[in-house]
């Protein structure tokens, strides 16, 4: 009985095995014969599977290697059995902007906090609407500049801290970390405009716990809590399900307490925001307040705004701080103008209106790659064609299709000499190149589901530039590494958590 038990056992895993042999074959088959993308080039394995695609998200490179696939396969080329990314800024229009854009990939709903889905993170657009007009007057030009003065007393702030940096560094002969200080101003930007109380990142003591992390690198106390945010992206693409199980094992196997005290202090930071509003008082929370969302929902869609506004912008400009100390003929340049400026309005000048400064912001954000990596939208009923290159592509109805902004920004056809710093590209380019420039530039997407805040972002991003290079705390600053390596997560990480600069001694005098 016992040999026969045996036999019958080893005969059924014998089945189950050649059934799932049999059904991989089916499956394999389909997605290469008869799959509605089995047209669309792209490598095999990407055919077969997205978990080549899944292993490059979580390393890191899954940009690079997508932006390698397009120089072989074209413009459209298929990444996963169900997903193609496309190398055409005329893409963008479709996907993104017209008729609203197709709606967002289930995987945003990753990025969901405290078990609510964030203004970014919600996937409907009957359901994000609503909360996303309630507080769109704050993210307008015209309000944000009324209460301009706030985001001029964060940019002051940062310069003072970054001049004090300076001189301890220079005293030491060592070097500063410029992330950790523009990611400071960022969260006491934002929190000082849309929540009414600034965080106060930038009058921390770095040097103490639990502002510095383990690996004694001195960080804000948000820090932490930024950069976990920043590790989920890793998992970004998984399905909803995986994503769950995989983010509750990494926190018990990876987290750390500079993480936990990180995420409580911010939580606590939120909460007291969120007690104090009240529905009307035309706060970012007063204004989720006064739409109807529970004190909790308020708190997770803050959370999110703090960390959105503190990575990216403090990213962005930190890209800008790097460049201008690879090119001091640019500094030079820019100097120039800020100069005159000041020289022509001795009680002021509109800094949105200085075109090479402009120049430079711009050229910084195409460079920075905050955020470098796919957008995914799913494509509607009836389906969607595509032209492109002489090519026509057909995607039926439930296929996820991307753009990305690493291969849009670093196309050589659109973007002469893409690797380089030229701010001058954006000043002397012929009107037409320049709208084809101007089309595939989105360091902050595209369409209605683009970054809320991005008016904010670019305000803030101009008044900080324009008050680095007045006060002179640039002067003599050079880079300590030739290049940003960086993981390239939804949002990317620097590999090494800093952007280190160094100054030359005897460069301490003001520009103005």
């Amino acid at each position: 009985m016992a040999l026969l038990s045996l036999l019958g056992s080893e005969s059924l895993t014998s089945v189950i095995l050649v059934g799932l042999c049999f059904g991989a074959t089916i499956l394999a088959s389909y997605r290469l014969f008869k799959h509605p993308l089995s047209k669309t080039p792209g490598p095999t394995i990407c055919c077969l599977t997205s978990l080549w695609m899944h292993y490059h998200i979580y390393i890191g490179d899954e940009a690079t290697r997508i932006t390698e696939l397009h120089k072989i396969y074209g413009p459209v080329v298929r990444v996963a059995p169900n997903e193609v990314c496309i190398a055409d800024g005329a893409a963008l229009a479709p996907i993104y902007v017209e008729k609203g854009g197709f709606p967002k990939a289930e995987c945003y709903r990753n990025f969901d906090i405290d078990g609510f889905a964030s203004l970014f993170s919600e996937t409907s657009k009957g359901i994000r609407a609503p909360k996303a007009k309630s507080v769109t007057p704050l993210f307008s030009t015209t309000n944000i500049r009324k209460s301009e003065q706030l985001l001029t007393a964060a940019v002051g702030r940062f310069v003072a801290r970054l001049r004090r940096e300076r001189s301890k560094a220079m005293l030491a002969n060592g070097d500063v970390d410029v992330l950790v200080l523009t990611r400071g101003l960022a969260i006491d930007a934002v929190s000082s405009y849309l929540l009414g109380k600034s965080y106060g990142a930038l009058d921390e003591d770095m040097e103490q716990v639990p502002a510095k992390s383990t690996d004694g690198k001195s960080k804000l106390s948000a820090g932490e809590f930024v950069d976990a945010f920043v590790g989920v992206g890793r998992f970004f693409y998984l399905p909803n399900w995986i994503f769950v199980v995989v983010e509750l094992l990494s926190g018990i196997l990876y987290g750390t307490q500079e993480a936990v005290e990180s995420m409580s202090k911010v939580d606590q930071f939120v909460t007291d925001i969120v007690k104090e509003a009240h529905a009307g008082d035309g706060s970012f929370p007063g204004c989720m307040l006064q739409a109807g969302l529970t004190p909790k929902e308020v708190a997770a869609q803050c959370k999110d705004l703090l960390f959105a506004g503190t990575d990216s912008s403090g990213m962005n400009l930190a890209t800008f701080c790097w460049q201008l100390a690879r090119n001091p003929d640019v500094y030079s340049v820019l100097k120039s103008e800020i100069t005159d400026a000041y020289s022509m309005n001795p009680s002021g000048f509109d800094s949105m209106t200085l075109p090479y400064l402009r120049a430079c912001v711009r050229e910084a954000l195409r460079l920075s790659m905050a955020n470098p990596t796919r957008l995914p939208r799913v494509v509607p009923s009836p389906g969607w064609t595509f032209h492109s290159e002489g090519q026509t592509h057909h995607f039926a109805t439930g296929t996820i299709v991307s753009v990305q902004m690493l291969t849009l920004h670093h196309n050589p056809a659109i973007f002469e000499d893409p690797y380089s710093f030229l701010p001058e590209r954006w000043l002397d380019t012929p009107k037409e190149a320049l709208q084809l420039m101007l089309r595939d530039f989105i360091p902050f997407g595209a369409g209605s589901r683009q970054c809320i805040a991005r008016n904010l972002a670019m305000l803030e991003l101009t008044l900080a530039s324009e008050a680095l290079i007045a006060d002179g705390v640039l002067e003599g600053v050079r880079p300590v590494h030739d290049k940003l390596n960086l993981i390239e997560w939804f949002n990317s990480h620097v590999k090494g958590d800093e952007v280190l600069l160094k100054w030359e001694h005897g460069t301490s005098k003001q520009c103005l």
